[in-house]
């Protein structure tokens, strides 16, 4: 369970780097991903968690060596 919350503490410090750092862009990108179509980011987000499962792959193979 320690392990678990440390990997969601990471996932949080990642995901607020860009408010911290750009608040103006992440706005402007906001306004933008509503132009963006419902199909596209279902396959983007498709995508990304499929790479993250490849990450945690390689990770959980190499943490075993």
């Amino acid at each position: 369970m320690a392990y678990f919350l440390c990997v969601i503490g990471m996932v949080l410090i990642i995901e607020g780097l860009p408010y911290l750092a750009f608040p103006h862009k992440v706005k402007l990108l906001a306004r933008q991903i509503e132009a963006v179509p419902n199909r596209t980011l279902q396959i983007v987000g498709l995508l990304a968690a499929l790479a993250g499962l490849g990450i945690i792959y390689l990770g959980r193979q190499w943490g075993g060596m």
